[in-house]
């Protein structure tokens, strides 16, 4: 794996065009339909048979049961009822229903994936999150996402998608053969190589940006194997995953951390899901590294203090940025304060990967 000199390069977030506005010079004939026509022709081919909200009394049909599913109400995080044919794929879940028995809320699949946030089904509330997220939902974004600007992110060191799917798969060998979540999944990169991969039974796909699952489900139409593979498309939020305590065996989240507006509280909920033994594994920019010198780090250090007093808290300073780049020594120990173990880093630049176990 070839690393680049340090020298001549700086932190992602210095670079004043990156990641607002990159440079994809190559890409300029690329004219983005943001309507995402692929939808339509994946809704009129189901559209007999779309998803439906489980009610106590819809009749009993074919090739249809009721069961408890491996979802969870995001709500009271009771395992949800799940109404439609068997299988846990994209039609078949797109087909499929599911209500919550205790606070009898009921999800169903939109467009291509399944919609288990909280606002799901909501008609006059709306929510605006933080501007890091609010990017992500952005349709030009997501076109571009996998089409150039992710490959800027090896300006800082990251060793590009397939070495780091390498690098997570050796992680994550205790959890073969279990459920593996990709949280802040974006347009799918590392879901599909997990999918394809065959080593987990079931893996799941989610992110809070619509659009980012419309794009992910565009990449897997292309590849037929994938569209009838264990694979599931969900949109959710980091910070009230839906799934029971305990009942995932491995949680990945690549090029994540720094885009969520509390880390702390986004590893807590990763913590809770995880069964004893399971494996969490993310990778992310850090605000620098051990080879940047001394007193660039204090200078760093002094203009973050001087932005919280001006807006008189380092939780309103930190709510008006964009991104949260995190130390090493910060990111162990959030993931130690919220019970993992077994922490262990790769550092390559501003890169890091890292991984802990819940015990």
């Amino acid at each position: 794996m070839a690393i680049v000199s340090t020298s001549s390069l700086r932190p992602l977030h210095q670079y004043s065009s990156f990641p607002k506005c990159p440079n994809f010079s190559h890409y300029s004939r690329f004219r983005p339909r943001l309507h995402f026509s692929s939808l339509r022709l994946f809704s009129s081919a189901i559209r007999a048979t779309a998803a439906v909200a489980v009610e106590p009394d819809l009749g009993t049909q074919q090739n249809q049961k009721l069961e408890v599913d491996l979802f969870a109400c995001p709500v009271c995080y009771e395992p949800l009822i799940r109404k439609g044919p068997p299988g846990f794929n994209l039609p078949a879940i797109y087909r499929s229903g599911f209500k919550c028995k205790r606070c009898n809320k009921s999800y169903s699949s939109k467009d291509i994936y399944l919609d288990l946030t909280v606002t799901a089904g909501l008609r006059e509330y709306s929510e605006i999150k933080p501007t890091g997220t609010e990017l992500f939902r952005s349709p030009l974004v997501s076109f571009l996402y996998e089409r150039g600007w992710r490959q800027n992110f090896n300006q800082s060191g990251f060793p590009g998608p397939d070495e780091e799917f390498n690098m997570a798969q050796e992680y994550f060998k205790s959890a073969e053969g279990g459920l593996l979540v990709d949280v802040s999944c974006g347009s799918g990169l590392f879901s599909r190589k997990f999918a394809k991969s065959g080593t987990y039974s079931r893996v799941i796909a989610l992110d809070f940006s619509e659009n980012m699952l419309r794009q992910c489900y565009d990449f897997i139409k292309s590849d037929d194997t994938l569209l009838t593979t264990n694979l599931a498309l969900v949109r959710a939020d980091v910070s009230r995953l839906p799934f029971s305590s305990g009942s995932v065996d491995a949680v990945h989240a690549g090029a994540a951390l720094h885009c969520w507006p509390s880390p702390l509280n986004a590893i807590a909920e990763i913590t809770r899901i995880l069964r004893s033994g399971g494996v969490f594994v993310g990778t992310t920019f850090l605000r620098y590294n051990s080879s940047t010198p001394w007193i660039l780090r204090s200078l760093r250090e002094d203009l973050r203090l001087m932005k919280s007093i001006l807006h008189d808290s380092a939780y309103v300073q930190r709510s008006r940025q964009t991104y949260i780049y995190l130390t090493e020594e910060e990111i162990k120990d959030v993931c130690t304060s919220c019970g993992l173990t077994n922490y262990s880093s790769k550092v390559q630049q501003y890169f890091i990967m890292f991984s802990a176990q819940k015990p």
